[in-house]
């Protein structure tokens, strides 16, 4: 028996496992497999930049991977409605000095009816953090172990 595709309408279920395989695609760092969840036409806005394409969506993923080393990502669900899903999510990476960085963000995604994304928005601001202050530390690349880390509050997030 096969599990059902991931499609719309989402319940808290299906919205939540969704998220669980987007963390994992993007914790691949494989441009390829993370494209592939996104339709052909799918149209981003990642910070300041405006793309549409899996072509387009590969090679930003591409640099981006070149600047963010040693990635790990936690996804979570903050809502969801029958199409659409807003995400929170933290990153930690090093850049090539060394220097580490914890990323936070919101995205908005919408979906089309065999629950590949047409439309996702980010934001996403950096801060910088001491070696030692670092949270995520499975190996990598690899999805974050089942259980191993939920996705702290914010509250803890900002003194940390």
């Amino acid at each position: 028996m096969q599990p059902q595709p991931l499609v719309p309408p989402f319940s808290f279920e299906s919205a939540t496992a969704k998220v669980r395989l987007a963390e994992d695609a993007w914790n691949s760092r494989d441009p390829v497999r993370i494209s592939e969840a996104y339709s052909l036409t799918s149209r981003w806005r990642n910070r300041s930049e405006f793309i549409e394409g899996r072509p387009a969506i590969q090679e930003l993923l591409r640099a981006k991977w070149e600047k963010e080393r040693d990635y790990r990502l936690v996804k979570s669900l903050w809502a969801h409605g029958d199409r659409r899903l807003a995400v929170r999510f933290e990153y930690e990476w090093r850049d090539d000095r060394d220097a580490w960085f914890r990323s936070y963000g919101n995205e908005l995604w919408e979906f089309d009816d065999e629950g590949l994304m047409s439309w996702r928005q980010a934001s996403i601001n950096d801060v910088p953090i001491e070696s030692e202050n670092r949270r995520f530390h499975w190996d990598a690349p690899g999805p974050r172990p089942s259980g191993l880390l939920d996705l702290p509050s914010w509250e803890s997030s900002l003194t940390s």
